[in-house]
Order: structure tokens, then C-alpha cells, then sequence
């Protein structure tokens, strides 16, 4: 990869198995741009929501019928009481979010965050792709120590983070997310942890 030009590193991440940790070294260690809630804040910007509010259906597949289901699960008995917050669909955001990391990935070099960034910079001529994985033990007690719960629910949450993540991969590139083959890099990082991982690919940028 040549570091003169303009390059971009897309991490892709199982919750608990240090992506934002790493990712924030690496950008650190290498004095360049850091995308993560930056593209969330971009795009809550052109919708004019609040970061929150996007950052509540980010990375997950929660389609426009889905979020009318779920209002009579809720118990609302009027399906044409319009809703507090209008939140953009699914494909609307993916194109949107897309656009910024395009943008971001033509302005300056920089370690991009999730939302199919590898998928959606696989034709960038300066690009590499990172997955991050780790034993369900190891991303848990992570997981603990990070948002402070329990065993319990830090399992609930890397269930539930996997399969939304899986589903609003494969429902926008048609790939499976956790196949490594359409990476550059796999890494499991409850075997070489997160700093060791740092160290790894920065060996391998040299």
C-alpha cells in the first residue's frame, strides 16, 4: 500500500474484539484521520437529526415495515399517528453513509469504522480491509469492563450485535460479513491481542 498517496483502512469488527481500539492506535501511530462518529455526525447533519437518534439504526437492518410492526408490538392502536422522529430508511442511509466514507477516503488518509467500508471501498486503489474477531469468552468479559454489565448482558449484547451487523452486511453487499476471504487481513484478536494486532499491521504497512 503506498503511504505517499492518500489511503484508506476499513476495520470491520465483532463487538468486544477491540475495533475501535485498535482503530484509534493505528490512525494515532500513523497522524491521520480517525472515521467513526464522524460519519454518523455527517449524516445526522443531512438528515437533520440528531447524532443520537441515526446512531440508534446504524449497522442495523431495521427496515421502514419492520419499525411498523414493531409500533403495534409497542401497543400503539393508531398506524396513522405520525411519529415523533422521522428517521431516514435503511437504503437511504447506506447510500448516504456511503457517499461520506467515499469522501472521506478521497480527501485524506484515513482508519474508517464498520459500515461496510471494506465492501464499499473495495475498488479504492489504496485500500486495506481488516476483520476483527475473537473467542465469545474474551469479546465478553471485553464487553463487560467496556459498558460495565454484567456477564449476562455483555452475551445478550455480542448476540444481538452479531446478528444485527451479519444481516445489515450481507442485506447491502450480498457477502457474509464474517468470511474472511474478502478481507486483506483477519485477525483474531483474543489470540494476539489488540496491541499485538496493532503492532502487526503496522509491521505489515512498513
Amino acid at each position: 500500500m503506498d503511504q505517499t498517496s492518500p489511503f484508506a483502512i476499513t476495520i470491520s469488527r465483532q463487538l468486544g474484539s477491540g475495533g475501535a481500539y485498535l482503530g484509534q492506535q493505528l490512525a494515532r501511530n500513523l497522524n491521520i484521520f480517525y472515521a467513526d462518529r464522524e460519519i454518523i455526525s455527517r449524516a445526522a447533519k443531512q438528515f437533520s437529526v440528531l447524532e443520537e437518534d441515526l446512531e440508534s439504526i446504524d449497522e442495523k437492518k431495521n427496515s421502514f415495515w419492520e419499525s411498523f410492526l414493531h409500533s403495534f408490538e409497542l401497543g400503539f392502536s393508531d398506524p396513522y399517528k405520525p411519529p415523533q422522529i422521522v428517521l431516514p430508511p435503511d437504503l437511504i442511509l447506506f447510500n448516504a453513509e456511503s457517499e461520506i466514507i467515499k469522501h472521506i477516503a478521497k480527501e485524506r488518509s484515513a482508519v474508517i469504522v464498520g459500515r461496510c467500508g471494506s465492501y464499499i471501498l473495495r475498488n479504492h486503489p489504496n485500500h486495506l480491509s481488516i476483520f476483527l474477531h475473537g473467542d465469545i469468552a474474551f469479546r465478553i468479559k471485553r464487553v463487560e469492563k467496556l459498558f460495565n454489565v454484567t456477564e449476562k448482558v455483555a452475551e445478550k449484547m455480542i448476540v444481538k450485535s452479531d446478528k444485527e451487523r451479519s444481516q445489515y452486511f450481507h442485506s447491502f453487499t450480498g457477502e457474509e460479513w464474517t468470511d474472511a476471504r474478502q478481507y486483506d487481513i483477519s485477525i483474531n484478536t483474543s489470540k494476539i491481542d489488540p496491541d499485538n494486532s496493532v503492532k502487526l499491521i503496522m509491521k505489515f504497512l512498513e
